[in-house]
């Protein structure tokens, strides 16, 4: 299996990292892509996929850290996403939820890193909340003057920007939420999704899947995300840890 959305570089791992990664590795986690959420994080970030062949990542600024960022140039990313191991834009989007950015300077990040990800081809990883109409808006303005590749990340909105997303190519990744018995409406969302637009990630530390809920998430409990998805469509674990393991490879095309 591929979890394509991990914090690896969280503090919550500093201690015992290496026991993490061979948890995974066990569990039948055989690639993993380490998300970077601020750039000046981005040299641990890359230095944790460097040390391991299984490992890849991103580069970008999380849309709580777009205040902090404001001077980052779409060329900022394009010259760190040439790295063999960088295979995505991001992750990056709106978050109007905790408001730890203003609006405008949200929207202009994430235009940024729309203009990286056309440029480099490479996928862009969209993290929205209480923004769908204007995330939906923002990506069929952008993609209507070049394409370029869209994840939405650990999807929890609607049914309105999952369709409109879904039209400019995305796809659409699950998290732990799935498992939750609270989570119907994201149940029924993510049931009206082509197989082959849906890919797993645990985005660890957080949202970890039941049966373990409540306790620091990672890559190892992937297999429970796999789970929570085969449910819903009355498939095994192993037939949707090889489906959605396909899908990410042809998303995530530089990962060999």
């Amino acid at each position: 299996m591929f979890d394509t959305h991990v914090n690896l570089h969280a503090e919550a791992y500093e201690e015992d990292l290496p026991d993490v990664l061979s948890r995974a590795r066990a569990a039948g986690v055989s690639r993993m892509l380490a998300i970077c959420e601020r750039l000046d994080s981005f040299p641990r970030v890359k230095a944790i996929a460097d040390a391991n062949e299984d490992i890849w990542c991103s580069v970008g600024t999380h849309p709580h850290h777009a205040k902090d960022f404001t001077d980052t140039a779409a060329a900022d990313l394009i010259e760190r996403a040439s790295d063999a191991k960088v295979v995505a834009i991001g992750e990056t989007g709106l978050d109007f939820h905790y408001g730890y950015s203003p609006e405008a300077e949200q929207v202009a990040s994430f235009r940024t890193h729309i203009s990286a990800a056309r440029e480099t081809g490479l996928p862009l990883i969209v993290h929205t909340r209480e923004a769908d109409d204007l995330t939906a808006s923002i990506l069929e303005e952008e993609h209507a003057k070049g394409a370029f590749p869209i994840l939405l990340h650990c999807y929890t909105g609607g049914p309105d920007l999952c369709r409109r997303g879904l039209a400019l190519g995305a796809f659409v990744s699950v998290s732990g939420i799935l498992s939750f018995k609270s989570a119907r409406d994201v149940r029924a969302v993510i049931q009206d999704v082509p197989l082959d637009r849906v890919i797993l990630e645990t985005d660890c530390p957080y949202l970890t899947p039941m049966p373990y809920r409540g306790r620091r998430n990672e890559p190892a409990f992937l297999p429970y995300v796999a789970d929570a998805l085969a449910e819903l469509h009355g498939l095994s674990r192993d037939e949707i840890g090889a489906t959605c393991e396909a899908n990410a490879l042809r998303l995530f095309s530089k990962v060999s």
